[in-house]
Parts: C-alpha cells; sequence; structure tokens
C-alpha cells in the first residue's frame, strides 16, 4: 500500500460537515428538503428535471429518439438541476423526488400527474407508453431488461467507485483505486463479450438497455469521462464495446440527447433549457450568449 496510515473506525460514526472532497458541499446523511423551491412546469406532457451527466443523458436520449422515430406525444421540457449547488435538494425537486437524484420526471398526461424517478423507471416507463426501444416477444423483453437491469446495478461500482476514487477523491488510495478498477474492467469485459456476436447489447435491435450503458459505458471506451480513465483502463482493448460505443454515439437523436441540460464543455454543445425541437439550432449556450452581448 502507497498509503501507510491506518483508519480505525469509532464505535459509532459522526458526520463531519466538509468530508467528502470534490462533493463535500452537497453531501449529508440524510433525506428531504433544504429549502423551499418550486419547479417551473412548461407546455409540454412532460416535464423533466436534470443534468447531462451520464444518468441524466439516457432519459433526454430517450426523449429524442421518441421524437426522431415519429411519437409526437413525447414533446417534453427540461430543466437544468444543478447538483453542485444543491438544486436537488429543493422542496419541489424532493416532491418528484424523494431520493433527491437526477432526472426526475413529471407525467402531466395522465388523469393525475405522475411521477417518475430513477432513470432506469422513466427509461421503462417511457418504453412501455410508447411502446417503443422495448421488444414485445417475451424472450427478446426479458433480455432488454436484463441488461437495463444490468446497468442500474453496475454503474455505481464504475462511477460511485471508479470514478470517484480514481477521479474526485481528495486522497488517492491504492487499495480503493486497485478494488474499483479491477471491477470496472471485469463489467468492460462483461459488455465486451456480449457484443461479441450481437450489434446491440440486448441483440440486433436498439433498445432502452442501449441507452441505459452508453452513457456511461460507451463514455469510458470513447474516454470522456474521468480524465483519462481510458488509458488508464486501457479501454481502446475492448474493441467490440468500442465498435458499439461508435455506433450509439452516431444517432442523430444520441448527439442530441447529450447537449440538453448541459452545462459545460463547448458552449455550442450545451442545451441548458430545452422546450422545442429549434432550441438546438437557436438556444444553445453559444447563441444565447451573443445575444446577450
Amino acid at each position: 500500500m502507497s498509503d501507510s496510515s491506518e483508519y480505525t473506525p469509532p464505535k459509532i460514526w459522526k458526520w463531519e460537515p466538509g468530508n467528502g472532497g470534490k462533493f463535500a458541499n452537497i453531501n449529508r446523511p440524510i433525506s428531504g428538503s433544504t429549502h423551499e423551491k418550486e419547479l417551473p412546469v412548461g407546455k409540454h406532457p412532460f416535464q423533466l428535471y436534470s443534468l447531462a451527466t451520464p444518468n441524466g443523458v439516457k432519459v433526454t436520449i430517450m426523449f429524442e429518439e421518441l421524437l426522431a422515430a415519429g411519437h409526437s406525444k413525447a414533446e417534453y421540457d427540461a430543466y437544468l438541476i444543478n447538483i453542485q449547488e444543491g438544486d436537488q435538494f429543493g422542496s419541489g425537486f424532493v416532491g418528484v423526488n424523494p431520493n433527491s437524484k437526477i432526472p426526475a420526471l413529471m407525467d402531466h398526461s395522465t388523469d393525475t400527474p405522475t411521477r417518475v424517478f430513477e432513470s432506469g423507471a422513466i427509461l421503462l416507463y417511457l418504453a412501455e407508453k410508447f411502446g417503443a426501444f422495448l421488444p414485445t416477444e417475451p424472450a427478446k423483453r426479458t433480455e432488454a431488461l436484463n441488461w437495463l437491469f444490468w446497468l442500474q446495478g453496475s454503474a455505481p461500482y464504475l462511477g460511485g467507485g471508479f470514478g470517484h476514487f480514481y477521479a474526485y477523491a481528495p486522497h488517492k488510495i491504492e487499495y480503493a483505486i486497485d478494488r474499483f478498477t479491477m471491477e470496472a474492467k471485469r463489467q468492460l469485459d462483461v459488455l465486451d463479450k456480449q457484443l461479441e456476436n450481437n450489434t446491440y447489447i440486448a441483440g440486433e435491435e436498439y433498445t432502452i438497455a442501449d441507452m441505459a450503458i452508453w452513457p456511461w459505458y460507451g463514455a469510458v471506451a470513447e474516454g470522456t469521462i474521468y480524465d483519462d480513465a481510458a488509458t488508464f483502463l486501457e479501454a481502446a482493448g475492448y474493441k467490440n464495446l468500442v465498435r458499439w460505443a461508435k455506433l450509439i454515439a452516431s444517432r442523430e437523436a444520441v448527439k442530441r440527447g447529450k447537449m440538453v441540460n448541459r452545462s459545460w464543455g463547448e458552449l455550442n454543445t450545451q442545451l441548458r433549457e430545452r422546450h422545442d425541437a429549434s432550441d438546438f439550432e437557436n438556444k444553445t449556450q453559444d447563441k444565447l450568449e451573443n445575444e446577450a452581448q
């Protein structure tokens, strides 16, 4: 071990505000709201409150794919939730998602507005509502759901495990990085082997399983997440995964979905709020800032 210090846990853990590295200002051991703040509501049936993290991108890709496939009733308003500033702890957001995590969705097309939280649940809800991107044949449907739930269980090891200790933790801990690197590479190998004889994750049909997995593992394969993690993990060696990641990235709806609720990177890739398809042409951050000058 490179760190010879030994930590002995106390008999009872005590929370020390400020402990937690990059996310210390928002992490706390209790749930619920910290302030009163109502959420805005736009004109469309679906109101999405999110941020373009991998979990948020899953859902905006789904909406853009539905619209591209001709499902006009899938129009949506997308509002940015700044998790670094604690927007997810506003009373309105907590009312939609008591777990205070993005994304959160309200469906106003139902008799009583329906809240949907957890990204996998939102994908499944929309797939079933529109009869799209989820096979109807039982065996194929089950396979797609297998991989959707694989992602929901696996991504925390990639993000909260590997990503946190490799890129965000205030101190580099060899044991933690080794532990989660081993698991991340095992997961990459699982996907690479699954994609050896399949065009898409669950077979020859593009499904919500691809939309769920790509924002996390496609980002690793393409080297766009966690600093230089792709080199560290030797991601280029997972040839089938890289092929699939490029295939998904080339879809126009995926390109649009990546932009929604994005507040970092090149200004022309940021569409912080989305209310209409024309916003991709007229309301990206570069255009908004030019108009303000």
